[in-house]
């Protein structure tokens, strides 16, 4: 099996358009020396991306570091792709920002109030697309 394709990294459109057909990734904060990570569901909007939240951890820990990374993937039999965002979260607090994230349309998942909106702006967007498949003999010899 020739694996020179096995791994292709993608553009920042590629990454933008794999984003933008999910709907739930992967938010990682880090406060001193404690990193958690979150799943959100999102939407795209330009070069960021904006989920909402109640009030608690998530929310605090962004007040404190507002750097962050988002992560989706997706996979299949054959194939799978990752895309990591590396960026700066800001809670949107101007009526006009939430008047406009609002007709977005992004809903919770999960029957709860969440009154607040975040938007992640990408410092760096990263992306690869990989094929699955078996793993190649480890030491170049056939086994019989």
């Amino acid at each position: 099996m020739d694996t020179s394709d096995a791994v292709s990294f993608l553009d920042d459109r590629q990454c933008w358009q794999r984003l933008a057909e999910q709907e739930l990734g992967r938010l990682v904060t880090h406060v001193g020396a404690v990193l958690d990570i979150f799943p959100v569901n999102y939407i795209v909007d330009g070069d960021s991306v904006l989920f909402r939240t109640a009030e608690g951890s998530k929310l605090t820990e962004l007040t404190i570091n507002d750097d962050v990374l988002f992560e989706v993937d997706e996979y299949s039999d054959t194939d799978a792709w990752s895309v990591v965002i590396r960026g700066h979260a800001q809670r949107l607090t101007s009526a006009d920002e939430v008047r406009a994230a609002d007709e977005l349309g992004l809903r919770p998942w999960i029957p709860t109030v969440k009154y607040n909106y975040v938007r992640v702006r990408a410092a760096s967007v990263s992306g690869r697309d990989f094929r699955r498949g078996p793993e190649p003999d480890r030491y170049g010899v056939q086994q019989y």
